[in-house]
């Protein structure tokens, strides 16, 4: 497989994976966004109820509120009568409607108290048996407690005779008071604690005081400046409810969504960046098997090459020894050629194991490799080195891999050139680093593909695997600790391929 098929098959997968986690996103956040809904519509749901349950307190207060008044008011009536009815100047015709209004007060207590403090008449005191009875005890204890209530009424029965009406609220009003307090208790239990676990802030008419809160940071609501900004938050969430509660006011109920519903609004994020570590982890994870698998294969492959080239190489040196005693002609480029297969073998031999670095000249490699490489190519191929005079370029080498790097570059450059055009070395140095620029007039390289080339299997030909400047990048960055890369390139002009080696410590 070629590397422009591999690169398919790695863009098809990870499209597929994006593909997916595209789709489980897509889901996922469809799902928060209805539990979104749901939890703001139950937050509307619990805003309705409490507005409705503020008005009913505020109507349970109202109705409070006139029995209390119409209760004082009967009383006022009935003392009136009473005054009345002891005038002896009063018209017998009015008697029977005064008598009327003391019959029909059956719900507020009364006791009559002269002004020596005796109690006589009553009318709807709870222990009806004491009270008709006239119990001096029961009826006193009574007036203690109605003087707790209310201030009692002055009756002038004559001139030096004063009488005094005391009351109390009716059971039905007491009954009604506890009620509304219950009722307003719950309501303060309904805000505090709320079933949708919403934020809720309860502060009085001036907006600053706090009289409750609920599901809020108790630590955090002592400070003031992060108080006003929770207000200022849950008022641009939602207007404030307005309620009115008895003795306390006009009140306002500031509150927001929940924590789980803000929650929920980040988790789709939150998801996909997981999804996205497992992808670039998983993509990791594979990318460095499939590579150790190539190290295996290549190293594998490697020293089998160079085992298979043992034995016919020691033939053919034989061979060659052979014919130099018969002073056969050719000879020497024959052992040329020979030595050189000895060369290749050595290199395949090291690959997989890291090679000894001896101190080499640069120069003397790249003289002997660009000789080699002249006799073997067309004549149309001009080669050219240039040195700066008087420059060390001594460098921690191994001769037979850092060769093979400068002859793959040369095939690749007389490859691109088409067999013509001209290559030029040039060598320099930076401080600890030895600098080699060899450049072609081929036809260039796009600059999208200035990485790509040294990967595995990628090739512009119709043959080969694709492993030639892959190779270059393993003896050059791996074995050598140095780097190697397209310094520059244009389309129909030529290249440049640029080598940074560690330059020999001087002893």
């Amino acid at each position: 497989m070629n590397y422009t098929q591999k690169s398919r098959w790695k863009f098809a997968l990870i499209i597929g994976a994006f593909l997916i986690a595209g789709a489980s996103l897509f889901y996922t956040n469809r799902l928060v966004h209805k539990v979104e809904i749901e939890e703001r519509n139950k937050v509307q749901l619990w805003a309705e109820a409490i507005q409705k349950k503020a008005r009913l307190v505020k109507y349970a207060n109202y109705l409070f509120n006139q029995i209390g008044s119409d209760e004082e008011e009967k009383v006022k009536l009935w003392a009136d009568a009473t005054k009345k009815i002891a005038d002896v100047n009063a018209p017998l015709e009015d008697l029977s409607f005064l008598l009327d209004v003391i019959k029909n007060n059956r719900t507020v207590p009364v006791i009559m108290v002269d002004d020596r403090g005796k109690p006589g008449q009553n009318r709807n005191l709870l222990d009806s048996v004491k009270a008709m009875a006239n119990d001096t005890s029961y009826l006193n204890s009574q007036v203690r407690m109605m003087k707790l209530q209310h201030p009692p009424i002055e009756i002038n029965i004559a001139k030096n005779r004063k009488d005094y009406l005391y009351y109390s609220d009716s059971k039905l009003f007491t009954e009604l008071k506890v009620v509304l307090n219950d009722l307003v208790e719950s309501f303060m239990k309904d805000v505090q604690t709320n079933a949708s676990s919403v934020p809720v802030i309860l502060t009085d008419s001036t907006q600053t005081k706090i009289m409750e809160f609920g599901n809020v940071d108790t630590l955090k609501m002592k400070d003031s400046t992060y108080l006003k900004a929770e207000i200022a938050d849950m008022r641009q969430s939602n207007p404030p409810i307005e309620i009115e509660l008895p003795d306390e006011g006009k009140q306002f109920i500031f509150y927001e969504e929940s924590s789980l519903s803000k929650e929920l609004r980040y988790y789709p994020y939150f998801e996909l960046g997981i999804i996205s570590l497992f992808i670039m982890l998983a993509y990791y994870l594979f990318n460095s098997a499939r590579k150790s698998e190539q190290n295996r294969v290549w190293v594998g492959l490697a020293k089998e090459t160079a085992h298979q080239l043992g034995t016919p190489l020691t033939s053919l040196m034989a061979w060659v020894d052979y014919l130099k005693s018969k002073n056969v002609e050719l000879t020497d480029e024959m052992e040329k050629d020979v030595k050189r297969l000895e060369t290749i073998t050595s290199r395949f031999s090291k690959i997989g194991s890291a090679p000894q670095l001896e101190a080499f000249d640069v120069v003397d490699e790249l003289n002997e490799t660009m000789d080699y490489i002249r006799t073997r190519s067309s004549q149309k191929v001009k080669f050219t080195l240039t040195v700066q005079e008087r420059l060390d370029t001594v460098a921690m080498l191994n001769p037979p891999l850092f060769s093979w790097v400068i002859e793959n570059l040369f095939r690749n450059a007389i490859d691109a050139m088409g067999g013509q055009g001209s290559i030029t070395m040039e060598v320099s140095r930076q401080t600890n680093t030895i600098i080699i620029d060899v450049t072609d007039t081929g036809k260039g390289i796009p600059k999208a593909k200035y990485k790509t080339v040294f990967e595995p299997g990628y090739t512009t030909k119709s043959r080969g695997w694709g492993l030639g400047l892959s190779l270059c990048k393993r003896i050059i960055d791996d074995y050598h600790g140095g780097k190697i890369f397209v310094k520059g390139s244009e389309l129909n002009k030529g290249t440049t391929f640029r080598i940074v080696l560690k330059a020999a410590s001087k002893a």
